[in-house]
């Protein structure tokens, strides 16, 4: 007899996924007229309006039954007893089937990331999955106050589950490549507003630098992660929109040694989770001329944050640090400065400063 039972379940269950959901629908606005057409042929007066209808029916069909409106005719009785009850039952329970079939299926394409995110737009994806440092860069963009509201992507080639599903502000996406283009469309790669590439290996990360960077919108920017300075090189020669960073791990041990507390100044700089924090700041287009040395007063007596110098690209390549100060300073300029919080443009007299 279990045997039998599960048989059923199983035929059941089979014929309900391949139901249409369009299918279902109509089947149920066909049922719901045609018991409305025969109970007002019936004489069922007080269930002639729509919405008393549509009411009456979601209760009785689905067994509730207030009992605040029923069939009062004999005809109107056996319609209901024979065609109403049984057959609505039946969709009944075919619909919350298929409810629960497709509220499964989403939970499980966002856990196992076969979703598209092709409709994001100004979003910050991350190429790459590590255990730990992948956790900490979120910590990291999440830990900032005053950052643009961007949702998180965390875009993985490797077969796992979502990492951070209780976090509602990342998204998870699994891709076969990082530089095949109809999957990079997945991510809306040429809409997304910041990237981060952390690949597996140096020649991932390279790859998947070098595809990307001809994709994505002009003023998107891209941060990638080498081990091998030789690969940063190459990188540069060609893409002139990706900032590489490397492992700096003889410098910063040389740094402490000769100047103790170095690696801490480095940690503090690095995180917004605590401390002082190295930002920066874009200049508006369209004023004039400013120096320095006025900038780094109006940032430190008013947003008391210090300036550490200007870069003229967003990969400031070629930056100057610590300028004298009468050093000109002009519109789409890049301040990088120190502060507790993040300073935004809205916040700084441009204005005053540039008279």
């Amino acid at each position: 007899m279990p045997f039998i039972f599960k048989r059923l379940f199983l035929l059941v269950r089979n014929h309900i996924d391949q139901v249409s959901w369009q299918a279902v629908a109509i089947a149920t606005l066909l049922h719901m007229v045609l018991i409305w057409l025969l109970l007002i042929f019936a004489g069922e007066a007080a269930l002639r309006p729509v919405s008393t209808f549509v009411y009456y029916y979601i209760v009785t069909t689905s067994t509730v039954g207030y009992g605040d409106f029923s069939a009062t005719t004999d005809l109107g009785r056996w319609i209901v007893a024979i065609l109403q009850i049984p057959f609505g039952l039946a969709l009944f329970g075919v619909l919350l089937g298929k409810t629960g079939q497709t509220v499964t299926y989403l939970i499980r394409r966002a856990m196992t990331g076969d979703k598209s995110f092709a409709h994001f737009h100004n979003h910050i994806i991350i190429f790459g999955w590590h255990q730990i440092r992948t956790k900490k860069m979120i910590d990291y963009i999440l830990a900032d106050q005053k950052r643009l509201d961007r949702r998180i992507l965390l875009a993985v080639t490797e077969s796992m589950e979502h990492p951070f599903l209780a976090n509602a502000h990342v998204d998870f996406v699994r891709l076969t490549s990082f530089t095949d283009l109809s999957e990079l469309e997945r991510v809306a790669i040429k809409l997304a507003d910041k990237i981060i590439i952390d690949g597996q290996d140096d020649d991932e990360t390279f790859t998947t630098a070098l595809r990307i960077s001809k994709l994505v919108k002009d003023d998107c920017h891209i941060s990638a992660h080498f081990n091998d300075e030789s690969k940063v090189e190459m990188l540069l020669e060609h893409c002139y929109n990706v900032e590489c960073s490397t492992a700096k791990s003889a410098e910063i041990l040389v740094r402490s040694m000769q100047d103790p507390g170095s690696s801490r100044v480095q940690e503090e700089l690095l995180s917004t989770l605590h401390g002082d924090t190295q930002f920066s700041l874009a200049i508006p287009a369209d004023l004039a001329v400013m120096e320095f040395g006025k900038l780094f007063h109006h940032f430190k007596h008013d947003h008391d944050a210090i300036l550490l110098g200007v870069a003229h690209n967003l990969s400031a390549q070629n930056m100057d640090l610590n300028p004298p100060l009468d050093y000109p300073v002009n519109s789409g300029d890049i301040l990088h400065y120190i502060a507790v919080d993040r300073v935004l443009s809205s916040e700084v007299d441009w204005q005053g400063l540039a008279k």
